[in-house]
C-alpha cells in the first residue's frame, strides 16, 4: 500500500517539509481539513478513549447491572448490554470525536456508497482470507503445542494463555447459544450487525483516517490493525485478528467508503455465526488442533490460498487503477 495511489481522494499528502502544510494536514480535494489537535494525538485519544470506555467503564456497568456471576444472567439482557455498549461506547465516541477534532464527520469516516464492484471483489478476498487465517491458526496452534512439549517455559507460559482463552470461549459460547429463532436474530444483530458499524466507524473510520494524516497507507493500516487484534483479548487468534484487520483497512483506504469494511466485517462474523449455530462451536481463533491435523497438507493448502489471494488483490488493484485513468 506505500507505493499505491489509485484512490484519487487520497493522493494528496501533506509535505512534512513544507511546515504550513503539515499543519494543516491533508487537504483532499474539494475540503481544507484542518485538525485541531494532532491527528496522532487524536487517534490515540480515540483507542484508549474507546478502550476505556467499553471495557472499563462498560464492564463495571454489566458487573453493576448482573453481578459477577454473568452465566446466571438472562441471555437476552447480556446480549442488549453488549449491543448497548458497543453503540454508546464506540459508535459514538467515535462521531464524536470526529465531529470535535476534524469537524467533517461524513469525510473522516469515509461515509461514501461503494460500488457494487468493489463490494464484490473484497467479497472475494474475504472468502478466501477466511480460510487462509484458519490453516494458519492450526499450523501455529500445532508448533505451539509441540514447543509446550519440549519446553518448560512455552508450557508454563501457554497454560496461562489457555486460561484467558477459555474465558474469551465460553464468554463468546453464552453469548451465542440459543434456543429460539427470535434468539438466533438477536444473536446476529448484536454479533454481526452491531460490531461491523461500531467498530468499522471507530477503526476504519475514526483511528485509520487519523493516522493517514501524518503517516503512509500501509501503517496506518497496520497500526490501526495491531490495536483491533489486541482489543478483541484473544491471544491464538492476535495475529489473523490482525490480519483480518489489516484487510479491513485496505478496503477502507481503496475503496474510501466505510461501507466497504462494514459488509466485509459483517460477513466474517456473520458467517462464524452460522457455523457455530450448525456444529455448536467455534474454535476458529481457539488454540485446538484437530486430532486428525496433517501439516504437510496444511501447508500446502495455505500456499495454495495465499495464492489464491494474491491474485484477488492483483484483481483489487488492477480495479482501482482502471478506475483512476478512466
Amino acid at each position: 500500500m506505500d507505493d499505491l495511489n489509485t484512490n484519487p481522494i487520497q493522493n494528496n499528502i501533506p509535505d512534512n517539509n513544507n511546515p504550513e502544510e503539515g499543519n494543516q494536514g491533508r487537504n483532499l480535494p474539494g475540503k481544507n481539513i484542518q485538525p485541531r489537535i494532532s491527528p496522532i494525538t487524536a487517534a490515540f485519544i480515540g483507542l484508549f478513549g474507546g478502550f476505556f470506555l467499553y471495557q472499563i467503564v462498560g464492564g463495571l456497568l454489566t458487573l453493576a447491572v448482573f453481578g459477577f456471576d454473568l452465566k446466571s444472567a438472562p441471555a437476552q439482557s447480556v446480549r442488549l448490554m453488549t449491543m448497548a455498549g458497543q453503540i454508546l461506547f464506540i459508535l459514538l465516541p467515535a462521531l464524536i470525536f470526529a465531529k470535535w477534532f476534524y469537524e467533517d464527520v461524513t469525510e473522516i469516516i469515509r461515509f461514501r456508497l461503494p460500488r457494487w464492484e468493489e463490494i464484490l471483489l473484497f467479497t472475494l478476498g474475504i472468502v478466501i482470507l477466511t480460510p487462509l487465517l484458519q490453516y494458519y491458526l492450526s499450523i501455529q496452534n500445532y508448533f505451539i503445542n509441540q514447543w509446550a512439549i519440549s519446553s518448560p517455559l512455552i508450557h508454563s507460559l501457554k497454560s496461562s494463555l489457555d486460561k484467558l482463552n477459555d474465558m474469551v470461549d465460553k464468554t463468546y459460547g453464552s453469548l451465542l447459544t440459543v434456543h429460539t429463532v427470535f434468539g438466533g436474530l438477536l444473536v446476529i444483530i448484536v454479533v454481526a450487525i452491531v460490531p461491523a458499524i461500531c467498530e468499522e466507524v471507530m477503526f476504519r473510520g475514526y483511528i485509520q483516517r487519523s493516522f493517514e494524516f501524518r503517516l503512509k497507507p500501509f501503517w496506518a493500516a497496520l497500526i490501526t490493525a495491531v490495536f483491533f487484534g489486541i482489543y478483541h483479548f484473544n491471544p491464538y487468534g492476535l495475529l489473523p485478528l490482525i490480519g483480518l484487520g489489516f484487510y479491513f483497512g485496505y478496503a477502507a483506504y481503496m475503496s474510501n467508503s466505510i461501507a466497504v469494511p462494514m459488509s466485509l466485517h459483517f460477513f466474517n462474523n456473520f458467517t462464524a455465526v452460522i457455523f457455530y449455530f450448525i456444529f455448536g462451536q467455534d474454535d476458529s481463533l481457539s488454540s485446538s488442533v484437530d486430532k486428525n491435523f496433517d501439516l504437510n497438507s496444511s501447508l500446502l493448502i495455505l500456499v495454495a490460498l495465499i495464492f489464491l489471494f494474491g491474485v484477488v488483490m492483483y484483481l483489487i488493484n488492477k480495479y482501482y487503477a482502471k478506475v483512476k485513468n478512466a
